[in-house]
């Protein structure tokens, strides 16, 4: 029997009593634990170690670093365009939201420029939406990509959407799912370096993370989102990855759509050129942020979703992945309308609550086994600082089966704040920007 380097116990002892792990003992934890040298039990206490205790820079950084080294790293550097030039990458992530399609235009978007956009996405799990699940509404359309194929899209059309390898970061997954399940999904150290070693594993030169705050986010005050955000940064930036991260509101829901099919539909009015407001401001402000770190300037994103640009990419980037992005979306067999109960303007219109509901409807999951219905979800009709009516709609529920509505309309009790009309909401949709 081969002897480990160091003891599991003394580990735990070590964060348990506020101490600082050593580069050693923390390649060797993620090395034993995804390896099967350290028992659940044992990493279940370090996680809950280190969600009470904290962890400093240096170790959250060499802890992201050995999650990357417990897998492949992909390599874009070699990756060239139809005409030989020399592509940059940038890529996207947001920490989860309601109504949050914002990958889905904004991958073409700044395709356009010449940067390339290797998005690997996930699915949903419980309120917030998934890119993938999104996607797969449209007939024919595959999440799963080898890596040539992957670079071979990327070479010709500059973006591609798609599942992660099982090859990247092997230990998070491993990781996350016992944090899943023992009440530590929140420490920021463990939810910093999960999210930042696969997309520093991805191999991307640029990234941009949308850190979302509010009743719809994981992270529901500004305080902790900033601490999120700032953590993310430092690591980006130790691993050579130029890094920045914006603080965005998920109060209330993104654009007018939560669900798989319609926010497809909502995407790809934006692309042509319309769509919500509050949709084409992020698509467009990450677009810039994307572009400025893959080092392109003045290139002006709004102007390529109005000319047809981007939506050419669009069109591309699905049919590469077996998709028809001129196919009728499904569409779901039941309905219901939510009206308004005053006169007044809309104060507020919760996320979590339309994010539950939606889920509830069948867009969403309880656990990642779960279908989704691709027609699911809640199509609103008003914004926060809209006038409405009594008995004006306010959404629609959408569904293949009526028996969800009841639960879905439990979980909108209390989310829609109707006020005096002269009451002006909080709008604000981009709070700050944070950079090394």
């Amino acid at each position: 029997m081969t002897s480990e380097a160091f003891d599991a116990v003394d580990i735990i002892r070590t964060k348990r009593d506020r101490g600082t792990l050593t580069p050693e003992q923390i390649d060797w934890t993620i090395d034993a634990y995804t390896r099967g040298a350290i028992a659940d039990e044992q990493m279940a206490a370090l996680n809950m170690a280190i969600l009470l205790n904290g962890m400093d820079r240096t170790e959250i950084s060499r802890w992201t670093t050995a999650m990357i080294n417990s897998g492949e790293r992909m390599d874009f550097s070699g990756l060239r365009g139809p005409d030989g030039s020399v592509k940059p990458t940038a890529d996207k992530h947001s920490t989860g939201g309601v109504g949050d399609k914002i990958t889905l235009p904004l991958a073409p978007l700044v395709a356009v420029f010449g940067v390339a956009v290797p998005q690997l996405s996930g699915r949903g799990l419980g309120h917030t939406g998934g890119t993938l699940d999104k996607l797969e509404s449209i007939p024919g359309w595959r999440a799963a990509l080898s890596n040539e194929a992957m670079m071979a899209q990327l070479s010709d059309c500059g973006a591609v959407i798609c599942a992660a390898g099982s090859g990247l970061a092997p230990a998070d997954k491993k990781l996350y799912a016992l944090r899943d399940v023992t009440g530590t999904v929140e420490a920021i150290p463990l939810i910093a370096s999960s999210i930042m070693s696969k997309k520093i594993a991805e191999g991307t030169g640029a990234l941009v993370l949308d850190v979302k705050v509010g009743s719809g986010a994981f992270m529901k005050d500004e305080a902790s989102a900033r601490e999120l955000a700032e953590t993310m940064v430092a690591l980006g930036t130790d691993a050579g990855v130029r890094t920045v991260a914006l603080l965005t509101n998920m109060r209330t829901p993104l654009g007018l759509t939560a669900g798989n099919a319609i926010e497809v539909e909502e995407s790809v009015e934006v692309l042509a050129g319309g769509g919500p407001a509050d949709v084409v401001e992020l698509t467009v402000r990450l677009a810039e942020e994307m572009l400025e770190a893959a080092g392109v300037r003045g290139a002006d994103p709004a102007a390529a979703l109005r000319d047809g640009r981007a939506m050419d990419v669009w069109n591309r980037m699905i049919e590469a992945q077996g998709g028809d992005p001129r196919a009728a979306l499904p569409v779901a067999r039941e309905s219901e309308t939510v009206y308004a109960q005053a006169d007044g303007v809309l104060a507020e219109l919760d996320a979590l609550g339309v994010g539950v509901a939606a889920w509830r409807l069948g867009a969403g999951r309880a656990r990642k086994e779960d279908a989704v219905q691709a027609g699911a979800g809640v199509r609103m009709h008003a914004k926060p600082g809209d006038v409405v009516r009594r008995g004006q709609p306010l959404m629609t529920l959408l569904t293949d089966t009526p028996g969800k509505f009841a639960r879905a309309l439990e979980a909108l009790e209390g989310a829609v704040v109707i006020a005096g009309e002269g009451s002006r909401p909080d709008q604000r949709l981009i709070i700050d920007r944070i950079a090394p």
